[in-house]
């Protein structure tokens, strides 16, 4: 079987690089059957996921926001991580990949096996309350239980369009990106800031894998178009 030019030159990288990190974004996790909410195709209800999950909508349509999050953990239940993530687990347990960090609140990279691991949008298998931040239970919110401790509203713990970033975990990818002479963006387009700025921030060389490539991969040393599993299943089979 031919491979792929880019398949190569990407494993050359990975092999000669001395601190390589990892950014996923959706497109990582579609392959494993979760809806990207975020697509005009993955539309919830024929209702915009950006106004959904919010503060406001937490504040003021919480049967709504509730709703919502439940699909979510509904669909994720009947998911698992596809062969690609047991690819950078298997990488950074052979000191091929040094950071994974991760726009998807899945918990997938955990669950493969990666260890150094940041969740720049939080997580949607932790749970608290929005008023007093008490740990809730995942049972808890699904019940639509309210905050044992101040009967505020229960909530995952993700980042919700207007709230900022977890700080631990923008300054760990800020600090391994710039530190990286590879960082590989996996399964995003990029349209959320401030994640879509993290590229920029390397002086290392840039790799984009994408099903769809579009001008915000432009500035990109490499960029593969085609799926994330195979495409580091294909680069694993080199390594």
């Amino acid at each position: 079987m031919k491979i792929d030019k880019k398949i190569v030159q990407l494993a050359k990288l990975i092999k000669t690089s001395t601190h390589t990190v990892v950014l996923t974004g959706a497109g990582m996790s579609t392959e494993s059957g979760i809806p990207d909410f975020r697509s005009r195709s993955g539309w919830w209800k024929n209702i915009d996921p950006l106004t959904v999950a919010t503060v406001e909508a937490l504040q003021s349509n919480y049967e709504l926001f509730h709703q919502f999050y439940s699909a979510r953990i509904e669909a994720l239940a009947k998911c698992k991580p596809h062969e690609g993530y047991q690819m950078l687990a298997n990488w950074e347990q052979n000191g091929l990949l040094h950071r994974v960090a991760t726009q998807n609140v899945d918990g997938f990279h955990h669950q493969a096996g990666n260890r150094h691991v940041d969740e720049l949008h939080g997580s949607i298998l932790t749970y608290r309350c929005q008023q007093c931040e008490k740990e809730a239970s995942k049972q808890a919110f699904i019940d639509k239980k309210h905050c044992s401790s101040c009967d505020g509203k229960l909530r995952p713990n993700v980042v919700l369009f207007g709230e900022t970033l977890p700080e631990e975990a923008w300054n760990n990818a800020l600090y391994h990106i710039q530190k990286a002479d590879l960082v590989i963006v996996i399964g995003t387009s990029l349209q959320v800031y401030p994640v879509s700025q993290l590229p920029t921030m390397t002086n290392g060389t840039t790799v984009c894998i994408n099903k769809e490539v579009g001008v915000e991969q432009s500035f990109f040393d490499l960029v593969i178009e085609g799926s994330a599993k195979e495409t580091l299943v294909n680069v694993n089979q080199l390594l």
